[in-house]
C-alpha cells in the first residue's frame, strides 16, 4: 500500500501527526483511521464476493485486477493459444530494417553501387544512427522562431 513512501517521507509525516494532533490524542487517531481501513476493506471483499456470486459459476476464474488494461492485455498476449511466442520469435528485426534500408537505397539511386547488400567493410551491418549535418563556414544554422 505505501510502496512509494520513502523514509524520510515516513518520518515527515510522524512529525506532522505529532504537531497536528498532539502526542496525547495521536494514538486515538491512528486507532479511528487504522478501523476506518479495516471496514474498507471489508467492504470490498464483501462487494467482492457478491459480485462473483452474482456472475455465476461460468465466471469462476475472473479477477478484478483484468479490469486494468495493462493487466488484461499482459495476460492475453501470455497466453500460448495465440501463437504469438512463434511470431516474435520468427521475426528478425535486424534483417527487416536491412531489407528496407536496402530497398529504399536502391529506389533512391543516389548510392554509387546497386547492390542490395550491405557494403563489405561494415561488417554486414546497416548504420541507422541519424548523423547531424555540420553547416559550412558562411551558412548558419536554420532559425527556429517557435523554439525562440
Amino acid at each position: 500500500m505505501f510502496n512509494d513512501i520513502g523514509p524520510l517521507e515516513l518520518v515527515t509525516i510522524i512529525v506532522l501527526a505529532v504537531l497536528v494532533f498532539g502526542p496525547d490524542k495521536l494514538p486515538k487517531v491512528i486507532q479511528d483511521v487504522m478501523r476506518t481501513i479495516r471496514k474498507i476493506r471489508e467492504f470490498s471483499e464483501s462487494a467482492k464476493q457478491d459480485i462473483r456470486s452474482e456472475l455465476g459459476p461460468e465466471f469462476k476464474d475472473f479477477e478484478f485486477e483484468d479490469l486494468n488494461p495493462k493487466t488484461f492485455l499482459r495476460k492475453q498476449l501470455d497466453n500460448d493459444e495465440l501463437g504469438l511466442k512463434e511470431i516474435r520469435n520468427g521475426f528478425d528485426l535486424k534483417k527487416e530494417m536491412a531489407e528496407v534500408t536496402d530497398a529504399v537505397h536502391g529506389r533512391d539511386g543516389s548510392s554509387s553501387t546497386s547492390s542490395s547488400s550491405p557494403s563489405p567493410s561494415s561488417g554486414g551491418r546497416v548504420d541507422m544512427t541519424k548523423k547531424p549535418e555540420t553547416p559550412g563556414d558562411d551558412e548558419r544554422p536554420p532559425f527556429d522562431a517557435d523554439a525562440t
